[in-house]
């Protein structure tokens, strides 16, 4: 019995990570959505993020991925930006609290209701903050 509980405990402590697939696994409502979103998206790559969809793609010179559900709603796109592109607060929070640390990567996340968000990739970590830069 112990066993059995150390095993599901270490299932559960097991980050899920995204699982590359290929684009014919790709459901024919969720590749004309993304289409239609992003008519001039090179170099399309599909993973299974849960149970959504995401494509990693380029569009002018820039690396974006975005989420859709399994029937093809748009969820959000990720966006990388510069670090002085995330809001004051937020840089100040980064500041003060992984001071000295560098920050990996930087985006900018629009999701489908409107809202909009900031990631910081610190030490492995994604920071989210709003679009006020407050820590979410």
């Amino acid at each position: 019995m112990k066993h059995y509980l150390m095993f599901g405990c270490l299932l559960l402590s097991m980050p899920a990570f995204a699982q590359k697939i290929s684009e014919s696994k790709v459901p024919a409502a969720v590749k004309a959505a993304f289409s239609s979103k992003f008519p001039a998206a090179t170099g399309v790559k599909w993973e299974m993020e849960q149970k959504n969809y995401e494509a990693g793609f380029k569009e002018n010179h820039q690396h974006i991925s975005a989420v859709f559900d399994t029937k093809g709603t748009w969820m959000e796109t990720e966006t990388p930006i510069p670090a002085t592109d995330l809001p004051e607060a937020a840089r100040k929070y980064i500041a003060r609290h992984y001071k000295g640390i560098r920050m990996k990567e930087t985006a900018r996340i629009e999701k489908a209701d409107g809202t909009v968000n900031y990631e910081a990739e610190i030490s492995g970590k994604d920071i989210i903050f709003d679009s006020k830069g407050t820590l979410l």
